[in-house]
């Protein structure tokens, strides 16, 4: 039967070999999506492998055994589909939508590049995806105004050892410094059924998704030996800030505090994730209404708070802020430290709340509105909380945020004796 609390059926099935098989049901459009998380991000590359898993998400569309070299997204284009990959620090995820009658070829594709991409992986491959992924680097992080941010950010809030401690870029040398058969061994050890889950969404009988699923995953086998990840959630508290402060080519001064707070999909983070929409979303938030609006020394386009969704840490929420012309970093960063620490002593209104919540329920209908999208949130909730249909909590658990409990988790989670503090300065004459 299907499981209940989710206003779409779900059916999960667990092959032989351990692969999960989440499907739910819709016959409202003649499309379906195909989406694949395996449970390997950047926090489980080892010491000297940082940012392995980033590069699969390249290398894997370079070609597999039956496969040629970026003929994975000329089938799929080529049936009228779309595709792509992502990579963060729990997990990387790959997924096309399609239409319905070329649910097979997605199957056939995921399966080869699952099971066949080490014996297709050369050296020659491996050296491309090497240049692209340094490209990529120079690109995001390294010659965008403030792009290093992240990059910087996570040291500062998790310490040396500690799997949230680097990004999912990674490290240029341990990129450089690896051999092919280094990078063949990570493909094995990570990337095998029992470690993923297979999730289709839209028009597909879920009898037909399993044979399918059986046909071209089931022989593929499982691996027995995946290690498993380190244990990220304690990080001793210094009691002390941690400042870092960057001169470099940017337009104008940037700060950004961030805090640890609690584990995406836990009580404390759905508090946190009401907490920073109050904060940070939009013109009626907190920060804009102060910042932007009233004591104008922030841009209004470039101040707000976000959480970022970390699993297995206590995820970070990050505020920042650009000033306007005239304004200093110090004044900025002032200003926006008060109103982060006025959110344990100054009460959230009721229209605050209702604002904050209105505006998650909108994005919440939103990513489930597209078959891809239910996907997505279907293949994370079975991959990081055991349970595809915990997916349904999500939305309630933030409706019943109440003001006490903002001030409570604010005053537990964003004392200024725990904060990270980046700052951007322009060069001098820039």
């Amino acid at each position: 039967m299907p499981e209940s609390g989710y206003p779409w059926p779900i059916e999960t099935t667990r092959l032989d070999n351990g692969l999960r098989v989440v499907v739910s049901e819709d016959r409202t459009a003649p499309a379906v999506a195909v989406n694949l998380w395996y449970d390997v991000g950047s926090r489980h590359e080892p010491a000297g492998q940082t940012g392995f898993a980033h590069l699969f998400e390249h290398l894997m569309f370079e070609g597999s055994v039956n496969v040629a070299k970026t003929e994975h997204m000329k089938l799929i284009q080529g049936a009228g589909g779309s595709l792509n990959a992502t990579t963060n620090p729990d997990r990387t995820n790959y997924f096309e939508t399609v239409p319905a009658e070329h649910l097979e070829l997605a199957f056939w594709l995921e399966a080869d590049r699952m099971g066949g991409l080490v014996p297709a992986l050369t050296q020659e491959t491996l050296d491309n995806q090497r240049d692209v992924v340094k490209n990529e680097r120079r690109q995001r992080y390294e010659n965008v105004p403030y792009g290093d941010a992240w990059l910087r950010l996570l040291p500062m809030l998790y310490p040396p050892g500690h799997p949230y401690h680097h990004a999912t870029i990674g490290s240029m040398a341990d990129l450089n410094a690896a051999d092919l058969a280094t990078f063949q061994d990570f493909h094995r050890t990570y990337y095998a059924p029992n470690n993923a889950v297979l999730t289709v969404v839209g028009d597909a009988r879920v009898e037909e998704v399993v044979a399918l699923a059986e046909r071209y995953f089931g022989p593929i086998p499982p691996r027995a030996d995946i290690p498993p990840a380190p244990d990220g959630h304690t990080v001793a508290a210094t009691g002390e800030p941690v400042r870092e402060t960057v001169t470099a080519d940017v337009p104008a001064p940037r700060v950004y505090l961030a805090h640890r707070t609690h584990p995406s999909g836990s009580p404390g983070y759905d508090v946190v994730t009401v907490l920073a929409t109050v904060l940070g979303s939009g013109r009626g938030s907190r920060l804009y209404q102060r910042l932007a609006d009233g004591e104008r020394i922030a841009q209004p386009d470039l101040v707000g708070a976000y959480g970022v969704d970390l699993a297995h840490a206590p995820a970070p929420l990050i505020a920042t802020a650009t000033a306007r012309p005239g304004v200093t970093a110090e004044r900025l960063e002032a200003g926006l430290a008060e109103v982060v620490d006025e959110l344990a002593t100054v009460p959230v209104t009721g229209t605050e709340l209702d604002r904050a919540k209105a505006l998650l329920t909108t994005a919440w209908w939103r990513q489930m509105s597209t078959v891809d999208g239910r996907a997505d949130t279907l293949s994370r909730y079975a991959t990081q909380f055991g349970d595809p249909a915990r997916a349904a909590d999500r939305l309630p658990a933030w409706l019943a945020v109440t003001a006490e409990q903002i001030a409570e988790v604010a005053a537990e989670v964003l004392a200024p004796r725990d904060r990270a503090v980046l700052r951007y300065l322009p060069k001098e004459g820039a």
